[in-house]
């Protein structure tokens, strides 16, 4: 492997969104050995740029699903939102919903908040063109012509890689296409069965400790 690819919530954090000491101490050696590490969350940009320099993750960062890169250090902003408001305006005429907090600083799709179950909703926009994901921390309404695996190969193209160089570790549903495209597909313990289904390894442990696991076990 080249380099990693990481999910954020549920990946290298707990339930309750607080960083694994575990999944931090994995991302340092890897990055001291010259694999660099790149973020692939549903979070907004400032959130994912602001955690990669605190992790010391300087493989680049795929934000939004991947809606929103940084790439040769430009922001690129690659989902429609015009796309997903329409959807949402839709949506909210239909059910009682709630954007998460800092939904203002999103541009490329929208996240609600759980408050719904996400069948509902992909009932509710089946006709429209967009895509419904739970993270299980929010829905995301996302331009299905972008996802973090398309975005994820951008950021390896910059890097001078292919996806097949990547080990891709998730949790979640949102994180099936970034996994597909990677040559290494890890699931944590605490992934969604759909996404283990795919995995070729699925770890012993759970979060950040899960992490820790198979960076150690395929790359260290």
């Amino acid at each position: 492997m080249k380099a990693i690819a990481l999910d954020i919530d549920g990946t290298i954090t707990d339930p309750s969104r607080k960083l694994c000491l575990s999944a931090l101490k994995a991302i340092r050696k890897s990055e001291d050995m010259g694999l660099p590490v790149i973020l692939v969350t549903g979070n907004i940009l400032c959130f994912t740029m602001a955690t990669s320099i605190l992790v010391g993750a300087s493989g680049g960062v795929v934000a939004e699903n991947g809606g929103i890169i940084i790439s040769k250090g430009e922001v690129k902003v690659l989902g429609d939102y015009e796309k997903t408001k329409v959807a949402y305006d839709y949506l909210q005429s239909q059910h009682e919903v709630e954007k998460v907090n800092f939904s203002d600083l999103r541009v490329s799709e929208i996240a609600l908040k759980r408050t719904i179950p996400v069948d509902v909703v992909k009932e509710t926009l089946k006709n429209f063109d967009i895509e419904v994901y739970d993270t299980q921390f929010a829905l995301h309404l996302t331009d299905p012509q972008i996802n973090k695996g398309s975005s994820l190969k951008l950021i390896c193209q910059e890097l001078g890689i292919t996806t097949q160089d990547i080990m891709a570790v998730g949790d979640s549903e949102n994180d099936i296409d970034f996994l597909k495209v990677a040559g290494l597909k890890v699931a944590v313990k605490n992934a969604d069965q759909q996404l283990k289904d795919i995995a070729d390894y699925v770890t012993d442990n759970s979060y950040g400790d899960g992490v820790f696991e198979a960076i150690e076990r395929f790359t260290l």
